[in-house]
């Protein structure tokens, strides 16, 4: 199993992976039954796994996104969902059962789901801790990644929750937030005001989809 790792890793950041982890998942399974509604099957591992964004795409975004973010966000996420396919094809290749699940696919709305939270995955991966915007924060490269994630039965070493520090003071992107959806915490969120903003947002011209961006940048 510390081999499969070893050529998983290695596949990942062949195709742009700047943080990769592994999230043990039999207990979180068992205490948040809800984390895996939107999935079948059952699965003792989640491979998470990161790419950045280009910061120089978000130069013009102010307080609402702008074309050329967005074409950068779409590419993100389709580099993103070609490294979980082919991540998943390695460990399924090796006889194990893997679910490559979409980047950014919103299955729900109201509020706005994806099938799993790579948000939270990332957590327990030890990627990273979910920030005052609650979006998952590198440690190096803060809020500027996007996630993805591979499902397997393969039993790869896993490594633990995410222990170190949080935001700390700063609170770049309480002040900065279009929808004023941002608290002290990320328990404050309020993806409802977010979720109504990031609609707005979708009837900008060439953008039209559910993207903002402000505090990623902040």
């Amino acid at each position: 199993m510390n081999k499969l790792r070893e050529v998983v890793e290695a596949k990942a950041k062949e195709l742009g992976c700047a943080a990769i982890g592994v999230a043990d998942l039999t207990e979180v399974a068992k205490d948040q039954p809800g984390l895996f509604e939107n999935v079948d099957g059952e699965y003792p591992r989640a491979v998470v796994m990161g790419i950045r964004l280009q910061e120089a795409a978000l130069d013009g975004v102010v307080d609402s996104p702008t074309p050329l973010y967005f074409h950068n966000y779409r590419q993100c996420n389709y580099q993103l969902d070609r490294m979980a396919w082919f991540v998943a094809d390695i460990l399924q290749s090796s006889g194990f059962k893997a679910l490559a699940v979409p980047a950014s696919q919103i299955i729900k709305k109201d509020p706005m789901r994806g099938a799993v939270s790579h948000r939270r995955l990332g957590e327990l991966a030890g990627i990273g801790f979910r920030g005052r915007n609650n979006l998952l924060v590198h440690p190096q490269h803060g809020a500027l990644m996007r996630y993805v994630t591979v499902l397997t039965e393969a039993d790869l070493p896993a490594d633990g929750p995410y222990d170190g520090e949080g935001c700390g003071p700063c609170r770049a992107c309480i002040d900065v937030c279009p929808a004023r959806a941002i608290g002290e915490t990320s328990s404050d969120h309020n993806l409802e005001a977010c979720y109504a903003k990031l609609t707005e947002f979708t009837r900008i011209p060439y953008v039209g989809q559910h993207i903002c961006g402000v505090c990623v940048k902040a």
